[in-house]
């Protein structure tokens, strides 16, 4: 009971068509749904913003998606808009298994953006996930979702800094791969000593 699986963000926003989709991010779906049954404890975060968050470019006159600016907490990739609270964008892949032990929301903080799993994106503001987890007894990390580059590498690299064995199944994530983002996520991942495997 040692073990948990973390399916991240595997959001219709997130997928084909949706307003952020990542290339591909439907394809895991199956995958993870097999994967489950492997876990004693399934925890699934979802991102999930109020209309007019800040890291929209739609709250920023003049930028574009895509573009950097810079909040208190640092610099912040301006998105479209995407998993507004009670939306179908939000809401899970239709095909995911959902009857997990927890739902994680995360990013509802109007002034702050929130990548990953255990912190928001000023480092220091905890989710709350991590004392569940250790009250869980809790010690072994896989996750899977999306996108491998924002929010899994984000969840991860915060895992293991916190102390958590995290292995990432990067067959069962995929990317949005913005201006080489993947790679340094990789060697981020890695430098952190989260174990990278294709399955």
């Amino acid at each position: 009971m040692t073990q948990a699986l973390i399916v991240i963000d595997v959001q219709n926003d997130f997928c084909p068509g949706g307003a952020l989709a990542v290339p591909g991010g439907d394809e895991i779906v199956p995958g993870i749904n097999g994967l489950m049954v492997d876990f004693d404890t399934v925890i699934l975060t979802q991102d999930w913003h109020p209309a007019g968050h800040s890291s929209f470019a739609s709250s920023h006159p003049g930028k574009a998606p895509m573009e950097l600016t810079q909040m208190p907490y640092g610099p912040q990739v301006l998105w479209p808009d995407h998993c507004i609270q009670g939306t179908d964008g939000a809401a899970f892949h239709r095909g995911l298994r959902t009857d997990g032990d927890l739902i994680m929301r995360k990013g509802f903080n109007p002034e702050i953006d929130s990548y990953s799993a255990f912190f928001e994106n000023d480092h220091a503001t905890p989710t709350g996930l991590e004392g569940y987890l250790r009250t869980r007894g809790i010690t072994t990390l896989t996750m899977v979702g999306l996108a491998t580059d924002f929010c899994v590498n984000y969840s991860a690299v915060d895992a293991a800094r916190l102390g958590f064995d995290v292995t990432v199944r990067l067959d069962l994530c995929r990317a949005i791969d913005f201006d080489g983002s993947l790679e340094a996520a990789r060697q981020g991942m890695a430098a952190a000593g989260v174990t990278l495997t294709e399955g």
